[in-house]
């Protein structure tokens, strides 16, 4: 008796986890034609916190999907897309943002490049003024050694 009072508890245990395995994720809320284009942009606005350098209109991961369903539940409940931007800033940080803003924080990422290009830029300058002053002028023999080798070709 008390084994199948076990068996019928299990039996209805795993029905429910059945069937909310099996029920239908949340649909998201349908939106307009202009809502569905801001959805749209602010998706490829966003960086997929899986993939890493796919924005979130790119990515089947997951996660992806689910921060597009936030993006849509957002628009449906009226914010805007700062408002839906700086949701996710505050949530993820910076590195969310495909194009990180321009700030303190930042500016090694923005202008890094550029810092390395003029650094690089400067060692070939001197490297090249370098090689051009170590240059000394041939001395008598080295051009009389140069004349017969170019007279003789050999």
């Amino acid at each position: 008796m008390k084994a199948a009072a076990m068996l019928a508890a299990l039996a209805l245990v795993l029905a429910q986890a059945q069937a909310q395995v099996q029920a239908p994720a949340a649909a998201a809320p349908a939106l307009s034609a202009e809502q569905e284009q801001r959805a749209d942009k602010l998706a490829h606005g966003l960086r997929c916190l899986v993939c890493q350098n796919q924005t979130l209109a790119e990515s089947n991961a997951p996660l992806a999907q689910d921060m597009r369903d936030l993006i849509r539940g957002q628009l449906a409940a009226g914010r805007t897309d700062a408002q839906i931007m700086r949701f996710f800033e505050e949530r993820y940080g910076d590195f969310v943002r495909y194009d990180p803003p321009f700030k303190p924080i930042t500016w090694l990422l923005w202008l890094g490049p550029f810092a390395l290009l003029a650094l690089g830029f400067a060692v070939l300058l001197r490297t090249l003024r370098r090689r051009a002053g170590a240059r000394a002028p041939l001395t008598a023999d080295e051009r009389e050694r140069a004349a017969r080798f170019l007279d003789t070709g050999s």
